[in-house]
Parts: C-alpha cells; structure tokens; sequence
C-alpha cells in the first residue's frame, strides 16, 4: 500500500477586516448596528458602575486610606475587589428581582427583548431614585428645559441617572469629612506636642500615623464604615 502523501501547505483561514462596498442599504444599517454594540458593551462595566452603590463606597475608602495616612495601604486592587463584592452584596435583590421579572421570561420566550429591557430598568431606577436627592433631581429637570418634578414616574434615565451620581459624590463626600475629623483632631494634638517639646523638625504625621491606626482597630473601624455603608443603601 502506497503511503499517504501530506501536503507541506495546509490551508489556513484568513481573517480580514476591511471596507468593500455594500451591495444593499441593509448591508450598511446591519455593520452601523455592529459598530453601535461594540461601542456599547465596551462602556456597559463603566455605566453599571455609576449605577450601583460602587461610587459611594470606594470614594470612602479611598478618604479613609488617606485621613489615615498610610499612603498605599490597603492597595487600590484590595480597596477595588472589597467595593465590588460590598456592592454585588447590597444590589443583591436588585438583581435578582432583574433575573426573576425579566432574564428568565426572556430566557423562555415569554417576552420581548424590548419588555426585558423595559422590566429590568425597573428596579435599578427605582434603586438609583431612592438614593437621589430631590434638588439633583429637579438640577438636571431644569437644564433639559423642564418644569418642577410631580412625578418620578415621568423622569428619563438620562436625567435619574447623572443625579444619582451627584448624589453619591455629595454623600461620599459628607462621609469622607465626617472620617476626616477625628484623624485631623489627633494631627492637631501631636503637633501641639511637637511644638511644645521644640521638635519642629519632626513631622507629625509620622507620629500620629500609628496612634491613628491604633484608633482606628480598637473602635474596630472597618466593621462599622462596612456596617454603615450597607445600611445606608437599605
């Protein structure tokens, strides 16, 4: 039997990306919709961010890592992964009310994508507006040319979801302060001490740094700010 001959070239696919002309308007419309999506998916993580509980909480740790001072402790990578699983546990009912109203109807082809798209909104506005104030709220009314808010019923994600995020900042930041003064009052004292003992060369901070985390263990820092910030949400 004579052996089988393999051919030194095997065909390969080949991949290509280019321009060619269209031969219908559909052709067109169909890669502009391609183009729209990839655009979309590529944003979706920064988007869902901003509209979930993400903001507030690691603006907080990131306020807190400083009025203590430790310069890179804990990481930004631990400070990240801490306010992702803080924020997949608070918005816990939020997605799975999005699960049961409208991924698995969709899933069984008891709606239309447009009504699971319609039902999942649902509960991630009525979280976001539950979280917003009213004059941010009525802000963004304003600059769309509207008139006083009766009704959130009528607002548009476009003008729920900037407020929301102002909102947030606002909050955080009102958090941040309320960290920073204990942090600031015990800077004061051992500059105090500093001074009265003549030792203006001595920075304070590099004494009052372990006083502060020593503070901040004792009271068991970490447990109440989670504690605080969960509840805060609910």
């Amino acid at each position: 039997m004579a052996p089988v001959l393999i051919s030194a070239q095997s065909s390969l696919p080949k991949i290509s990306i280019g321009i060619e002309e269209s031969e219908s308007p559909t052709d067109f419309g169909l890669s502009i919709q391609i183009l729209a999506l990839m655009t979309i998916l590529s944003l979706a993580p920064s988007i869902l961010i901003m509209m979930t509980s993400f903001t507030r909480i690691i603006i907080v740790f990131h306020f807190l890592r400083a009025a203590l001072a430790t310069q890179a402790v804990p990481s930004n990578q631990i400070l990240t992964g801490l306010a992702l699983f803080m924020t997949l546990f608070i918005m816990k009912p939020v997605i799975s009310k999005i699960h049961d109203d409208a991924f698995q109807p969709l899933m069984q082809e008891e709606i239309s994508q447009a009504d699971a798209i319609e039902k999942a909104g649902v509960p991630i506005r009525q979280f976001m507006l539950n979280q917003t104030r009213d004059s941010d709220l009525q802000l963004f009314v304003n600059l769309k040319g509207g008139t006083e808010v009766k009704a959130h019923s009528d607002l548009t994600l476009s003008t729920i979801i900037p407020a929301f995020i102002i909102s947030e900042l606002k909050t955080a930041f009102q958090i941040g302060f309320l960290l920073y003064l204990p942090m600031l009052l015990l800077d004061i004292v051992v500059a105090s001490i500093l001074l009265s003992m003549g030792m203006m060369m001595l920075p304070p901070v590099m004494i009052s740094m372990p006083f502060k985390i020593l503070l901040f263990v004792l009271v068991d820092g970490w447990n109440l700010i989670v504690k605080s910030l969960v509840e805060g949400f609910v």
